[in-house]
């Protein structure tokens, strides 16, 4: 579960096939917003404000940070907030903070200048859906200075072959899951075993977080309800998680 939520900013533009159902598109249209206009949200200093006892409003926990939900950390248009939030990240060493993105090609110019080789709090999480973007992605990230790494599989679109990149050791966990919604596209449970037996072979750990909405195993599809695709996937219990 996603405890806590960190969205500096919102709006995005539709970067490649994963995006295509994108959650954030058909809530703004919901309200009547262009999804493609950029804006900082009021939120955005939300990490170091503090309240009359001088203690910090967004408070200490265990669980991870999930930053910039609503958009791509990385995105071009956010270039002139960034630094600001890499400042109060660097502040708040006290919370784990977990960046997701599709525009891992834009890290080396996205970084502050003191980064070297990452925030001992920051894991960055590559985004790939099919295997043209696994080609693309993945032999950039694998070479960055990032001290934590993981790999996001969701929503996986084809079987995905990994070829080396999983045994150069910076990579700590592969997860994958499926799409939600009415016109989700379909997981085919082979491929989601597939890239657990890469990431054995590996020495990777593997986590299975949802089916999606429309699941396929052993030749017989499923339409599975939101509320049940994390524990749908939790009952398969093929999670392979390698010690530190």
């Amino acid at each position: 579960m996603i405890s806590m939520i960190y969205n500096p900013w919102h709006g995005c533009h539709r970067f490649s096939s994963g995006c295509q159902h994108c959650f954030i598109f058909s809530m703004d249209a919901k309200y009547g917003r262009d999804p493609s206009v950029v804006v900082k949200t009021k939120r955005f200093d939300i990490l170091v404000k503090k309240n009359r006892h001088n203690e910090y409003v967004f408070k200490t926990t265990n669980e991870p940070i999930y930053t910039c939900l609503s958009s791509d950390f990385f995105i071009e248009e956010a270039d002139q907030w960034r630094n600001d939030v890499w400042e109060m990240i660097k502040e708040r060493n006290d919370l784990q903070f977990y960046i997701i993105t599709k525009r891992i090609n834009r890290f080396k110019q996205c970084i502050p200048n003191d980064w070297q080789y990452g925030y001992d709090n920051v894991t960055i999480i590559l985004t790939i859906e099919d295997q043209a973007c696994l080609d693309k992605r993945l032999p950039i990230f694998v070479k960055l200075p990032i001290k934590h790494k993981q790999v996001n599989c969701e929503p996986l679109l084809e079987a995905l072959d990994f070829k080396e990149y999983l045994s150069l050791g910076d990579v700590k966990l592969v997860s994958v899951g499926g799409e939600s919604g009415y016109d989700a596209r379909v997981l085919d449970y082979q491929w989601v075993l597939d890239i657990l037996s890469q990431c054995i072979r590996a020495n990777v750990s593997f986590r299975f977080k949802q089916t999606g909405a429309n699941f396929l195993k052993d030749g017989k599809y499923y339409r599975i309800p939101k509320a049940e695709q994390h524990s749908q996937a939790k009952r398969s219990a093929i999670d392979y998680i390698m010690e530190d």
